[in-house]
């Protein structure tokens, strides 16, 4: 028997549910989120859930928003289980779950109604998660694309916005005159500097218009940057059919994540904040050092196994870290290649870091799927892989493996995979991606013209030849053999972790 998600259901919650201890009645609404997928619900609002617990920040309660069609869905779900969600933590040892109750509300799916909520001075604190491509980003990765269509009819329309960042200004705006203070931008997506790439994205978007307003902006509005981390998969009727099933609760979107938990921000904020050091989240003067490490070795370690894994046929990330050569792979190229990249954090042991990166990929219960990894690789690659191959190539370093990640990526974009069966490429250009994938199999280079994902790395010589060999090598002789090869291995027996007699 299953009960339905509802305030009016938490006191008939299950003994091993752990429900809202406070009233939610008393919390009143201190932050906008844009964006209330599962990793903001997996992650933002269980933080936030937590210091509720406690007793503290009961004016800092979530009220969600978005600006796509699709986000209408995810309203309207949680609107009928009164902003409820069900976050169940997927630990080897036994599954947990526990009602986040963080959220009291979600505006209209409407630009108009979002710019209004955000005017109102009990907003003090904006955050976002639209994903790495929702940025307007350059080739660079930090870069603004002033030029976008979407950019440029928010320039020209800045009463009417339809972007996120035209959203925001618009509504710095009508603070502004009403003699408010600005509340903080807080971006809590996988984006290096990621704070820095949204202030320059309101601010590249006012300097459109009114250079005076842009000045405004950046004297005023505090951005600061943050390292977020958990592995939250995407949900499916696998996932429902979980919660209702083991603990009895019928969740229209549920969220299923593993249990670990990072947030470490610089503590930069124009209108206060929670006092979220209380539930374990790192305030500190600069996150730039363990940014890198997090984007580097768990972003990038993911790109580095998801297309090999890819290639070979693997469903799940636990079953890949299972492969000797994929998981070998993920740990020659992290300590040779990417490792050496990081800025030293005093009391951070990197190996230990990756250790403990693996262990969590690893992770059975989690149920992460290659597919997921695989998702929108024209916008992660720059973001992830491409900055240290840049980086390695100034330093005059190998960069052997990265060229291989990106010969790999490069085949799993032609979409079949080692023994011919069809591969959904999950990319808003996969059709292109398709077209320069199936050229690079007699020229390797025509998949580096690619300029708005490869910049000038396309340009480089050493990278050009070491990727070029790279990709023939896979073509000929398969995704498997490639990382054989990699590993300096004669056996797929030999490969690190495997089992020996």
């Amino acid at each position: 028997m299953t009960i339905d998600l509802s305030a009016a259901a938490l006191d008939a919650l299950p003994a091993e549910v752990a429900g809202p201890l406070y009233d939610r009645g008393a919390l009143s609404a201190g932050i906008v989120h844009i964006g209330v997928g599962n990793f903001h619900r997996a992650h933002q609002a269980v933080y936030l859930d937590r210091l509720f617990d406690l007793g503290h920040g009961h004016d800092w309660a979530i009220v969600g928003a978005g600006v796509r069609p699709a986000d209408e869905a995810m309203r309207a779900d949680l609107e009928a289980q009164d902003w409820l969600t069900t976050v169940v933590e997927l630990n080897p040892d036994g599954l947990n779950a526990r009602v986040c109750g963080a959220m009291i509300g979600h505006v209209a799916v409407d630009p108009a109604a979002l710019v209004e909520r955000m005017s109102r001075p009990d907003i003090r604190i904006v955050t976002l998660t639209v994903t790495e491509g929702g940025y307007y980003l350059d080739a660079t990765g930090h870069g603004f694309r002033h030029d976008h269509p979407d950019i440029l009819e928010d320039a020209a329309n800045p009463a009417a916005p339809k972007t996120v960042f035209g959203c925001i200004l618009a509504s710095l705006v009508r603070r502004r005159e009403a003699g408010e203070a600005p509340f903080t931008v807080v971006s809590c997506d996988n984006i290096p500097e990621n704070g820095q790439v949204t202030r320059n994205a309101v601010v590249g978007l006012a300097r459109a218009g009114s250079p005076a307003l842009a000045d405004w902006v950046e004297a005023n509005v505090a951005f600061p940057n943050g390292m977020v981390d958990c592995i939250t998969p995407a949900t499916s009727d696998r996932e429902r059919a979980l919660v209702a099933d083991r603990f009895g609760i019928a969740d229209r979107r549920p969220v299923v994540c593993e249990p670990f938990r990072q947030w470490v921000l610089e503590d930069r904020f124009t209108a206060g904040r929670p006092a979220l050091e209380r539930v374990g989240v790192e305030f500190v003067d600069d996150v730039a050092p363990y940014e890198l490490m997090k984007l580097r070795v768990l972003n990038g370690g993911h790109a580095a196994i998801a297309y090999a894994a890819g290639l070979l046929g693997i469903h799940f990330v636990h079953e890949a870290m299972a492969h000797p050569l994929v998981d070998g792979f993920l740990r020659k190229l992290a300590i040779d290649e990417i490792i050496p990249t990081l800025t030293p954090i005093a009391g951070v042991d990197f190996q230990a870091y990756l250790a403990s990166v693996a262990q969590r990929f690893a992770n059975p219960e989690v149920g992460d799927t290659v597919a997921r990894l695989c998702l929108d690789g024209s916008n992660r690659q720059p973001k992830f892989i491409l900055p240290v191959i840049q980086e390695r190539l100034r330093a005059g370093a190998p960069i052997a493996g990265l060229a291989l990640e990106t010969a790999l990526w490069c085949r799993y974009c032609a979409a079949t995979d080692e023994v011919g069966n069809t591969i959904f490429v999950d990319d808003e250009r996969a059709a292109e991606l398709a077209v320069r994938a199936e050229a690079a199999r007699a020229d390797p280079h025509r998949f580096l013209e690619l300029r708005d994902v490869f910049g000038s790395l396309g340009d480089n010589e050493t990278y050009r030849g070491a990727f070029a060999a790279a990709l023939t090598f896979v073509w000929e002789h398969g995704a498997e053999a490639a990382l054989r090869r990699y590993l300096d291995l004669a056996e797929a027996g030999d490969a690190p972790g495997a089992a020996r007699g």
